[in-house]
């Protein structure tokens, strides 16, 4: 038997638009991937649970614009942990100026307002760790 997906997810820094992240959660959670939701952290928190949870996959909202700093801080910060094989996905508010060096950061996809969560879930269960540290 397949374990399910297991979903680290966290609205960056003190992003207060809490809803979208909600029903992203509950989205993944109906489509049978198992979701950890930190609600709002700053990158090194977000790590840690990444890697204390056995994440196969990050995802991280941010609408208040500080996207640009924190999210390939976390692709970063997963890399110098040896844990570059965790994707990290992102959705909210971001301008079109700002996909190329997020991409180029790390980030595996950006969903912006208005995606449907049947995209949202369908990319998130055919993207995976290249390799998963449980057994």
């Amino acid at each position: 038997m397949t374990k399910a997906k297991r979903v680290v997810l966290a609205r960056l820094g003190m992003d207060a638009h809490w809803k979208g992240s909600f029903v992203v959660a509950r989205a993944l959670r109906d489509a049978g991937m198992e979701v950890i939701y930190l609600g709002n952290q700053l990158p090194e928190g977000i790590v840690e649970s990444a890697i204390q949870e056995d994440a196969d996959v990050v995802g991280l909202s941010s609408l208040s614009g500080n996207h640009m700093d924190f999210a390939p801080e976390i692709v970063r910060r997963l890399r110098a942990r040896g844990a570059e094989d965790i994707p990290v996905v992102l959705g909210g508010t971001v301008p079109p100026d700002d996909l190329p060096p997020l991409k180029k950061a790390g980030i595996a996809a950006v969903f912006g307002p208005g995606t449907q969560l049947e995209e949202i879930t369908a990319f998130i269960k055919n993207i995976g760790r290249k390799k998963s540290r449980r057994g």
